[in-house]
């Protein structure tokens, strides 16, 4: 008689099985994973937890993903996990593929807005409802400061939704509580760039300044504010007349944060082929930047960005940012902002005839499809022009 095995599963090991059962009449067929996670300090006996789902690949990934906590000792019951105690498992676990920038947005938005009022809720008795009155509460201005954007607001669910959904793979809940939420109206902001007129006296008004060049270049190609402070010259190539677009400088949001390289928004480099008097600019700029360097002396610092102050070094955002809205104000468009160059960029460079794939290409967007949208109301414009050309053209042959 064979003897009866004393083996015992280890923690974080678990089955899966094929089930089907009956509903409404009908056979349904499910995937079961069972994991140990653990065995209760009185009787001794195995703790399991069941995960089910349609395919057995869905059962076998969050099976792995419980067992590898409970080995690395990150496993906990599902029951006693408050919000707070996911979100910081998330924060580390989770979210290694994510731009460490990104990760930082993330974290501002757990420890300032989510944390502090549904942090103590546990993880499986967080509900819609619950959601909903704090995405609504953050709209709701306090202490005479004002609420949160619709925008904002729809950042702060992002995270959330994020953080429940992998809660939701992993088997810790049975669904996202944040699906079903309703978040506050966006208004589009409607496009507000430079026009030919207002962007020679912009051109004239900036001509002499010290930022000059940075303004002139990004007005003619197109690049976002930290593209263009972090381009260096190692990506200018004035033999093949291109630039190669790879990185961005932004400043930590915190507290005296440091600048830092980032990636590019899609995480895509792009090589751009300005016209040639751009090109001349900067060949022109070089030439004043060498003799900066000189008169700075050691002070000088070898940076190799394009654009400088006098002893080498990257420019400052908002210094950036003062000397812009001071020229804007100059020519009667107080509104403006830095990005309106790179919309102006787009406009002008549609309405010379430029299709909307290379402009997709020069801009860096993702998807054709999301600059049409951005800038759809320009071609249309240009249909309706072309139309009214066609016109009298007609007019003209008919003689009408």
């Amino acid at each position: 008689m064979p003897r009866k095995s004393n083996t015992r599963a280890a923690q974080g090991s678990g089955t899966i099985r094929k089930k089907t059962v009956t509903r409404k009449g009908q056979p349904y067929t499910y995937w079961e994973a069972r994991v140990t996670v653990g065995r209760d300090p009185g009787t001794g006996k195995q703790i399991q937890r069941s995960f089910s789902g349609k395919t057995q690949k869905e059962v076998r990934e969050k099976m792995q993903a419980a067992a590898v906590a409970v080995n690395e000792g990150t496993y906990m019951e599902p029951s006693k996990m408050t919000l707070g105690q996911w979100l910081d498992v998330w924060a580390k676990d989770y979210l290694g593929s994510v731009k460490p920038f990104t990760v930082r947005a993330y974290s501002d938005q757990i420890k300032n807005h989510i944390k502090p009022a549904l942090g103590a809720v546990k993880l499986d008795a967080l509900n819609t409802h619950t959601i909903q009155s704090f995405y609504n509460s953050l709209g709701v201005g306090q202490n005479g400061k004002p609420g949160l954007s619709p925008k904002t607001v729809k950042n702060i669910h992002g995270v959330l939704h994020k953080a429940l959904q992998q809660a939701v793979a992993i088997g810790y809940i049975r669904f996202n509580p944040a699906d079903s939420c309703t978040l506050p109206r966006t208004t589009k902001k409607e496009l507000a760039p430079l026009d030919e007129e207002q962007s020679k006296a912009f051109l004239q008004t900036i001509q002499g300044q010290r930022y000059e060049t940075l303004f002139t270049v990004t007005l003619f190609t197109g690049l976002r504010e930290g593209e263009a402070l972090g381009l260096t010259w190692d990506c200018v190539d004035f033999s093949k007349g291109t630039i190669l677009v790879s990185k961005q400088l932004q400043r930590e949001k915190k507290k005296n944060g440091a600048y830092i390289f980032a990636p590019l928004k899609n995480d895509k480099a792009r090589t751009i082929t300005p016209a040639p008097w751009v090109l001349q600019v900067l060949r022109t700029h070089r030439a004043k930047q060498a003799e900066q360097r000189l008169r700075a002396g050691p002070l000088w610092e070898d940076s190799g960005f394009v654009f400088t102050n006098e002893l080498g070094r990257h420019l400052a955002i908002h210094t950036v940012y003062k000397d812009f809205k001071k020229a804007v104000a100059a020519i009667g468009r107080p509104d403006a902002r830095f990005h309106d160059l790179r919309h102006s960029y787009a406009v002008a460079a549609i309405r010379a005839g430029d299709d909307i794939k290379t402009v997709q290409g020069n801009l860096g967007h993702a998807t054709a499809a999301f600059t049409l949208d951005v800038y759809g109301h320009v071609t249309d414009q240009m249909k309706q022009a072309s139309a009214a050309r066609m016109e009298g053209y007609i007019k003209e042959v008919l003689n009408l």
